[in-house]
């Protein structure tokens, strides 16, 4: 009999230790999520706050090439070509989608 109880202790004791550990996985499972989350709302203010700079150097870059500027103008050019690329490339895959 007494082998029994210390048997059952020793499962109580183990079972617990896993019940501890348990709870601590959840905890950190929640800060993970908790922190991902975060890093998620970081990125996406960061993409939009990249875009914004994209738009206005793009704007620069016109903006300059209309000062006569041989430099500018050739960059402008550019600029626009890509944009025009980027602009049928949205359109392929607008049209693959319908």
């Amino acid at each position: 009999m007494t082998d029994l109880s210390i048997i059952l202790s020793e499962i109580e004791v183990k079972v617990r230790k896993l019940l501890d550990a348990q709870r601590q996985l959840i905890e950190e499972n929640r800060r993970l999520a908790s922190e991902n989350q975060a890093f998620r709302e970081e990125h996406e203010r960061l993409v939009r706050t990249n875009q914004e700079l994209h738009d206005n150097i793009n704007k620069t870059t016109i903006a300059n090439a209309l000062g006569n500027n041989e430099e500018g103008i050739i960059e402008a050019r550019k600029l626009i070509k890509e944009l025009m690329k980027e602009i049928d490339q949205c359109v392929s895959i607008l049209n693959t989608k319908e």
